[in-house]
């Protein structure tokens, strides 16, 4: 193996209003030693954290709002950033203190908000730059979750969609195992031959599910293959969908991961998410994937919705993923477009303009 050029430093974090929070995955591939000790180093003593099992994140959700810092970082992808802001959200509200700024370190797969949040490469360096970049330039927007299960997201989906994840995750690990395969283990290499050698067989074999989706907020809204709205209004109480899936997935980003741009709509309204009902089957996802993955396939076996707020009910139990990880299996499913005011650290935003006579801090 070549061995890699130490790492180069982001400085130190040295004033009160720089402090970070930063939490990173111990069982993520790209969280290493080395990383570790890098990130020990560019901030303050105790602000990094390493949790390797769920009872240590949420003792470490708690630790962060008591000390209440003003940003907190994730590294470990889409799954830890879900974990972290839910437990903290969860925390800051039964101990009545503000929320945090998050942010995410690219230290997973998937990574669907890193392309929406301007997160640099999984590669330590890239982490390094992002945290130098945080003081400098970092700006900071709103960002729009779901509510699932008491967990606070930007994405889930069940059915093909947690079943493809699945997959994915059991295939990363082949390769992570062999010594032929590892230096190929990139997510676009893993996630092909996932899809192709396990997905798309299954599916060929597979029945489809049929689910019944009822609104539980206010008007949903259908889009038409021209992307307009199409129909009347689906009010509280109305069936959106009922029929036959083979995928369902939800979002308020338009990425799904590995920069495939799955929910085209997701940013269409700011008081809806994305409701995306797939009936196509394996074939004809690989004969458009090229088209699928830009966000540009159009079928009358694509129905999309723009809602605020939803339940599904599965005709069998299938498994449902939240944030990129599958939490099991599911008859119903309770999804709403959350009222929580969340901000995150959104290295495409200006920065803050300081107060006369104040240095830039970052935040």
């Amino acid at each position: 193996m070549v061995s890699q050029p130490p790492l180069a430093s982001a400085g130190h974090w040295n004033s009160a209003t720089d402090r970070v929070a930063v939490v990173v995955n111990g069982n993520a591939k790209q969280v290493t030693a080395e990383l570790v000790e890098t990130l020990d180093q560019i901030v303050q003593s105790g602000d990094l954290f390493v949790s390797r099992s769920l009872e240590e994140g949420q003792d470490i959700a708690r630790t962060i709002v008591e000390r209440g810092y003003p940003t907190v970082l994730t590294g470990g992808g889409d799954g830890t950033f879900v974990q972290m802001v839910s437990w903290v959200v969860r925390c800051a509200e039964e101990l009545g203190r503000p929320f945090p700024r998050f942010g995410l370190l690219k230290l997973g797969t998937g990574n669907a908000l890193a392309w929406v949040l301007g997160a640099q490469n999984p590669r330590g360096r890239g982490v390094v730059a992002d945290l130098a970049r945080l003081r400098r330039e970092g700006g900071s927007r709103q960002l729009r979750l779901l509510e699932i299960e008491d967990q606070l997201t930007p994405f889930a989906g069940l059915g093909g969609d947690a079943i493809a994840l699945s997959h994915y995750h059991a295939m990363r690990e082949v390769f992570y195992k062999s010594r032929w395969l590892r230096h190929v283990a990139t997510g676009p290499v893993v996630y092909s031959v996932s899809l192709l050698g396990r997905t798309v067989p299954q599916y060929l074999l597979k029945p489809t599910l049929r689910v019944r989706i009822v609104n539980e907020g206010g008007p949903a809204i259908r889009i038409g293959q021209d992307d307009r709205p199409v129909g009347k209004p689906i009010e509280k109480g109305e069936v959106i969908y009922d029929g036959p899936i083979r995928l369902l997935a939800f979002s308020t980003i338009p990425y799904w991961g590995l920069g495939a741009r799955i929910f085209p709509y997701a940013e269409e309204r700011e008081d809806r998410f994305n409701l995306r009902v797939v009936n196509f089957g394996s074939l004809t996802a690989v004969a458009n994937v090229r088209d699928i993955w830009r966000g540009t396939y159009r079928s009358d076996q694509l129905h999309d919705f723009l809602v605020e707020r939803m339940v599904v009910h599965c005709e069998v139990p299938t498994p449902v993923q939240i944030g990129g990880d599958v939490i099991g299996m599911r008859d119903s499913v309770r999804v709403a477009l959350s009222e929580r005011e969340i901000h995150v650290v959104d290295y495409y935003a200006p920065p803050p303009v300081p107060e006369a006579g104040r240095r830039p801090t970052g935040t």
